[in-house]
């Protein structure tokens, strides 16, 4: 999604969901280390080996790290790849690569310990090194995570096991803004250099990529120099199953093991079946609708709020998610401890009626983009374009395959389009890269001043209080303008068969599979 599935980026996307409430993120205090040693406590399960046959809806359009914006991707990445920290299932940073760290008392300096032994999967040792060369990559090509490092000075690898990461203003939000989503994955110079990074990631995850057969699936194996405790599983295969109606047909009947790819409507009744496991839960998703502001008349802020007053959120939940979801007016969702209330736009369509008419539109044709692997995405947009019938709006939906999605956004070839977000965890991932106005993922073309400045601000802000109450006003100003327009926070929902083990479904939405096993 992006990890928008992005990132659902974009991103990764959509944009990432699932256990309880995510943690406010604590900063390092002044000179304080953290010492979490050990190894992962997500150890292998005590099952037989074997494959586990995982159905995903779509296939990843590449595998690297740091140019993708393919949820499909990340699902895959998630097993390949490390960051130096990492969220554990409440959100909270915990050690990866790092196994312990410390900031300077004018939180300007962190300092890491990098562990040792740590190898890639091609057998080559991974060392503070090849961090630093993985952000200053990121930072000097400006890839798709760069706003998270914006705030970085310069990075340092004195020693292998020592990396020191220097800023020019305080970031209380750094270890999320390094380890929140494998976007920020460590990679092998080698490895990247070669090309190969796109189609064969070499990283230091517990699985490694075995095969990649197009249009059908990705096959990883066990990795036999993780660092960590090793895998159960032999492998993973991700085969690719767009109609989540198969996938459950398949898991039904034993041809995979695990889906995230359920059809909405059967969600809950699935939850009492004893034929398969259904876990759901809120996420840290968020899905919009986004207009762009460098066309008219969806410049004028007055037609974008007339458009926003036609909708009955709660409507497109029933249809897109069968009530799966939490209608939500902003982005984060208030299972977070970031969460601020704040609902402007209830149906209104005599009030929409007068807006547009007040702006001289009438008679209005615009097209909604959307794509076919994300099919919420087409049933949300057929709810939308009736509402906007209603005032006079006449809706063309626009479905395309994803990559081609992708391409359009980001030629800015669109009046409108629907996607999500997936994975945020700090406030600074909900709001910077999407709404300021040289942000990466701000492809609606939105600019505020205000909100510009605001931004900045309360990335530097090291008091929580002040922190969460500068987001709160973000928040308001970003939907009284309908930067986006803000629908729905969806559950997340998996499957598994009954042999599976180890598995659990996460906030937000990381698919992990080091500590799953098969049991006979």
């Amino acid at each position: 999604m992006h990890q928008s599935i992005r990132h659902l980026k974009h991103r990764l996307s959509l944009a990432t969901g699932l256990v309880i409430a995510a943690s406010l993120l604590a900063a390092c205090g002044g000179g304080e280390s953290v010492d979490v040693d050990g190894s992962s406590d997500d150890g292998g399960g005590g099952g037989g080996g074997g494959t586990l046959q995982a159905a995903i809806g779509g296939e990843p359009d590449q595998l690297d790290p740091h140019l993708t914006t393919s949820y499909f991707s990340f699902q895959v990445l998630e097993n390949v790849y490390d960051t130096l920290v990492e969220p554990d299932e409440n959100l909270e940073m915990q050690p990866s690569l790092a196994s312990e760290w410390e900031t300077s008392e004018d939180q300007l300096t962190w300092t890491f310990t990098i562990r040792e032994g740590v190898k890639f999967s091609d057998g080559s040792d991974l060392t503070s090194e090849d961090i630093a060369y993985t952000y200053n990559r990121i930072i000097d090509e400006e890839l798709q995570p760069a706003y998270r490092l914006a705030g970085v000075k310069s990075i340092e690898a004195p020693d292998p096991t020592t990396l020191v990461i220097n800023l020019d203003a305080p970031q209380p939000n750094l270890l999320s803004a390094l380890g929140g989503y494998k976007g920020m994955a460590i990679v092998s110079k080698e490895n990247v250099e070669s090309g190969d990074v796109k189609n064969n990631p070499v990283g230091s995850g517990p699985f490694v990529l075995e095969d990649w057969s197009n249009g059908s699936s990705i096959q990883l194996a066990r990795n036999d120099e993780y660092w960590g405790e090793a895998p159960a599983l032999d492998g993973v295969e991700f085969t690719f199953v767009k109609d989540p109606t198969v996938a459950l047909q398949n898991l039904q009947s034993g041809q995979v093991h695990w889906t995230d790819n359920l059809p909405p409507q059967q969600v809950d009744q699935l939850a009492d079946s004893e034929d398969v496991v259904v876990e759901s839960a809120p996420s840290q998703d968020y899905w919009y609708m986004a207009m762009n502001h460098e066309r008219e008349p969806f410049d004028n802020p007055d037609v974008r709020r007339a458009i926003a007053l036609a909708l009955d959120r709660e409507d497109i939940v029933k249809v897109a998610k069968f009530g799966n979801a939490t209608v939500n007016q902003t982005a984060i969702p208030e299972t977070s401890a970031w969460y601020h209330e704040y609902a402007p736009f209830e149906q209104d369509t005599d009030e929409a009626q007068q807006l547009l008419e007040d702006a001289g539109v009438d008679g209005l044709e615009m097209d909604l983009m959307v794509t076919s692997e994300y099919p919420e995405t087409v049933s949300a947009a057929q709810v939308i374009a009736s509402q906007l019938d209603e005032v006079g709006i006449t809706v063309e939906i626009r479905e395309l395959e994803f990559p081609a999605w992708l391409d359009e956004q980001g030629k800015g070839n669109f009046d409108s389009f629907m996607l999500g977000w997936l994975g945020n965890i700090d406030p600074d991932e909900f709001y910077y890269s999407q709404h300021h106005s040289k942000g990466s993922n701000n492809y609606q073309g939105y600019s505020n001043p205000e909100v510009d400045q605001m931004l900045d601000e309360a990335r530097t802000e090291t008091d929580e209080g002040a922190r969460k109450e500068l987001y709160g006003q973000i928040a308001e100003q970003i939907v009284d303008d309908v930067s986006y327009l803000y629908l729905y926070n969806p559950d997340v929902a998996q499957g598994w068969a009954p042999e599976v083990s180890g598995y659990e479904v996460r906030s937000d939405r990381a698919i992990r599979f080091r500590s799953t096993s098969l049991d006979e």
